[in-house]
């Protein structure tokens, strides 16, 4: 543990953990801010609020599908510490972007033909944004660290990005729109200039032709990355994993306001709890595995994440508000709530699991194959990841529309642990 903290002392992962955490930081204060606005200030009905959560999931899902094969291409044959530096620039034009939407939405001028659409435009631009970046911030590291440390510093990686979707979830809920309008783009300065301090990270492979045909190149990088076992196993986890966080992440709010009856600032709290809980994860898997990659905790941390969801959906039918219709609890009225205790254990439960079991199958990806090929594999991992990401959004508005409620959705969720324990035991079973 004390070995993987001493790496933010480094240059060679200081500079990049704080690159992404600040990317992590914008996106979650950019997308919930602009979230929680049209939840709480614009729609009122739980239909029309979940679809939109989930249009606003799948608008950022979608880039990864359909170029996670370019960004791999580009960071497996260009130096990776150029393209950070492009890509942090292009952060602060879309933050811009995203600025004046959240200014439009909060002046209440043409906030459903102005304001939404050119939010909704930032966040597919942020999108695009981190399916260049991903690919980076996992492959650079065995290129950077030595061979013992990747684990740790993969582990560092996702902890930061959990504690920045933490501090960003937070503050969106709490700050007023017209200041994350201008925080947003102050931030993306910031992270450009940190992006600037990464050492170089030259391609360790001969320079080869770019292929710009998205479904060509897509599936030529899916298919040369599936066929090694280990490889296909940790990334259909993977995938499984996302889907059951995005049927979580996309019923969040709905649920916070509809069935618990709370405001923004405790749909912040849901997200911030988690965020907290995947941090705790991703630390404690390194410390329990002691920097060697294993999945052999995996099975078993994903069952108990299962466990925990069906714990938090039977503590959400027992939750009873005693407000009239229409009335919210604040966060201090929903703290002292008799059942707010359990509710948020086991919403940490799910996440602290999670941590545990999504940690070392990334860290699978970049150690199973050569370093020059680390960002395309994450790149397959990460077209995978957004299809199983976008179905798992399907399938919610698909149950939203059948009638299912968003507590009963949940134990789909819980379901789909199953199928992820199983396939984690397969992938323990082969390479441990």
């Amino acid at each position: 543990m004390k070995a993987s903290l001493r790496l933010l002392n480094k240059r060679r992962f200081a500079p990049l953990f704080v690159t992404q955490l600040l990317g992590a930081f914008n996106d979650n204060l950019f997308k919930n801010a602009m979230v929680l606005f049209v939840v709480y200030s614009v729609y009122n009905d739980p239909h029309a609020e979940t679809w939109f959560s989930a249009i606003a999931t799948g608008l950022f899902i979608i880039p990864f599908f359909l170029l996670s094969a370019l960004s791999g291409q580009l960071a497996d044959q260009r130096d990776k510490a150029v393209i950070i530096r492009w890509v942090k620039l292009a952060e602060i034009l879309i933050m811009c972007v995203g600025g004046v939407g959240l200014a439009l939405a909060w002046m209440g001028y043409a906030v459903h033909l102005i304001a939404i659409p050119l939010l909704l435009l930032a966040l597919f631009a942020m999108g695009i944004h981190s399916t260049f970046f991903g690919p980076i911030k996992y492959a650079i590291l065995p290129q950077h660290l030595k061979d013992d440390e990747v684990l740790g510093g993969t582990g560092l990686v996702e902890a930061g990005t959990y504690i920045a979707i933490l501090a960003g979830t937070i503050l969106a809920g709490l700050i007023e729109i017209e200041v994350a309008a201008i925080l947003v783009i102050l931030i993306a300065i910031i992270g450009y200039i940190a992006g600037r301090q990464v050492p170089t990270a030259p391609p360790m492979a001969e320079t080869a032709k770019l292929d710009f045909h998205v479904v060509r190149s897509s599936i030529t990088l899916v298919n040369g990355t599936m066929h090694i076992p280990r490889l296909f196993l940790a990334i259909v986890s993977i995938s499984f994993f996302w889907t059951i966080g995005t049927v979580l992440f996309i019923q969040f709010p709905p649920l916070v306001k509809n069935v618990l009856a709370a405001d923004k600032a405790v749909a912040s709290l849901f997200l911030a709890v988690f965020s907290v809980g995947v941090a705790i994860g991703s630390i404690a898997i390194n410390r329990l595995l002691q920097g060697h990659v294993s999945a052999k905790f995996a099975p078993t941390s994903v069952l108990v994440m299962g466990g925990f969801v069906v714990a938090f959906h039977f503590v959400c039918r027992l939750w009873e508000s005693g407000l009239a219709p229409g009335e919210l609890m604040s966060l201090t009225d929903f703290i002292g709530h008799a059942h707010a205790g359990w509710l948020l254990l086991t919403l940490l439960g799910i996440a602290i699991a999670g941590g545990m079991f999504v940690v070392p199958l990334y860290a699978f990806l970049t150690t199973t194959v050569d370093k020059s090929q680390a960002a395309r594999t994450v790149a397959a991992n990460n077209i995978v990841n957004s299809g199983a990401m976008v179905i798992g959004a399907v399938i919610t508005l698909g149950m939203s529309a059948l009638g299912f409620d968003v507590v009963n959705q949940l134990l789909f969720a819980a379901a789909m642990s199953l199928i992820s324990a199983w396939l984690a035991q397969k992938l323990h079973l082969a390479c441990d």
